[in-house]
């Protein structure tokens, strides 16, 4: 059968994306405590199409990415797009993976265990002597705010928020790792079970421990410099606010190639 993708274009119009979005497959990753763990993401997966090119070859797309569904570590990552690249005669490759990666987690005073579910996500591009790629993992926190404690008699507000990292592929990491450094740094964390007595000692100990969005971001930042292990990260935190109409943000970025950059 003639394939008509490969048909001459002669509207000299070269596209810098083309490929399959919102896929959704069962993949596996690395995990911690239990080396392998099964969870489902949503793909895209693109390449470039030279001006000569009237169409790509969509079903390669899928071809190759079931082939390492069941070890997308983070390096095999990248292996995948190159295997596109050069798949498609394209000179570069980009692809997202977006999963729920799922902890099993202790409340810490009765001790039930629950499961809590992260937003993770891969992306990364390749290119014939270039590659990029990074890690990204959102938690949930708690904060308490300062000023309401300093201000009120009778307590203080908090609510719920989101703190998202994302780390430039440096050497070997686990994402239970970002999890552990955003946990540590609010006012407090969330859990999937908790008992009445789990409850009073993360009232308590979130009130002894206010944080503002800003302190979450500058924590956070903190820690991951200190371990020297990343060329490139970025942190992001939104509050959804409980007495206000409005969330309150706060990030910071880093690149080793930047001197003096700001905390």
């Amino acid at each position: 059968m003639e394939d008509v993708q490969n048909r001459r274009d002669e509207r000299d119009v070269p596209l810098a994306k083309v490929g399959v979005k919102g896929l959704e497959y069962p993949i596996q990753v690395l995990d911690r405590a239990h080396k392998i763990q099964h969870t489902t993401a949503k793909v895209d997966l693109f390449a470039d199409l030279p001006r000569h090119f009237k169409g790509t070859h969509m079903s390669r797309f899928i071809e190759i990415f079931h082939r390492y569904r069941e070890d997308l570590s983070m390096r095999r990552f990248l292996h995948m797009l190159e295997d596109i690249r050069k798949s498609l005669e394209a000179d570069a490759a980009y692809g997202s993976l977006v999963f729920p990666y799922f902890l099993e987690k202790k409340a810490p005073v009765s001790g039930l265990s629950g499961m809590m579910a992260y937003e993770c996500a891969y992306r990364g591009s390749v290119r014939s002597r270039k590659r990029r790629f990074t890690v990204s993992v959102a938690a949930p926190v708690t904060t308490v705010c300062p000023c309401s404690k300093a201000i009120s008699e009778r307590g203080a507000h908090n609510q719920r928020g989101i703190v998202r990292v994302e780390v430039e592929l440096g050497p070997f990491f686990w994402i239970e790792e970002l999890i552990g450094i955003i946990e540590q740094a609010a006012s407090s964390p969330v859990y999937s079970l908790l008992k009445r007595e789990d409850e009073k000692f993360i009232t308590e100990a979130a009130y002894d421990n206010p944080k503002f969005v800003e302190d979450l971001v500058r924590d956070v930042y903190i820690e991951i410099k200190k371990r020297g292990r990343f060329p490139r990260f970025s942190v992001e935190a939104e509050n959804f606010e409980s007495i206000h109409n409005h969330s309150a943000f706060a990030c910071a970025d880093y690149d080793e190639n930047e001197s003096g950059a700001p905390l």
